[in-house]
């Protein structure tokens, strides 16, 4: 007779810890500055809720609920925003998708999930400037903390 499979109830997911949206807000402020650009900055969990913010001086904050809405769908979607461009026109795809989950959902880049193994930890979610700058401030945070977990310096704390 072939043995019971042990079913269980409950899945352990790793995510992000403040420590580790402190250090990748703090990277994306320092690629903002080099751009000179202010920058809202957000970064989120694998679970999409919020875990960090910065709204460095002169940002605009009309833009403070968009970078955390990018942060939300790159991490709840598994990708970055920036890949949805056409699909979401009239006629796409994805068209009506910007309407989902509260109106929440992004398609403006600058959003961009954070993976280990193919597994999201979090997100980080950037608005002020262009899609592009955006992006390039949103990817710079996401190469420090990917730094790290290569160096294995915080992976003891994820």
């Amino acid at each position: 007779m072939a043995p019971i499979p042990k079913l269980t109830a409950t899945k352990h997911t790793e995510t992000l810890t403040l420590e580790a949206a402190k250090i990748a807000v703090a990277a994306c402020e320092e690629k903002a500055r080099s751009m000179g650009l202010a920058m809202n900055i957000a970064v989120v969990d694998a679970a999409t809720h919020l875990l960090h913010f910065s709204r460095m001086d002169g940002a605009k904050l009309t833009s403070i609920s968009i970078a955390i809405d990018k942060a939300f769908t790159a991490s709840g979607h598994r990708i970055g925003t920036h890949l949805y461009k056409e699909a979401v026109w009239p006629g796409g795809p994805a068209f009506g998708i910007g309407n989902s989950n509260g109106n929440r959902f992004s398609t403006i880049g600058g959003g961009l999930p954070i993976l280990r193994d193919g597994e999201v930890l979090g997100a980080i979610g950037c608005s002020t400037g262009t899609p592009a700058q955006d992006q390039e401030v949103a990817q710079a945070g996401v190469e420090a903390l990917q730094t790290l977990l290569r160096g294995e310096g915080l992976r003891a704390k994820l």
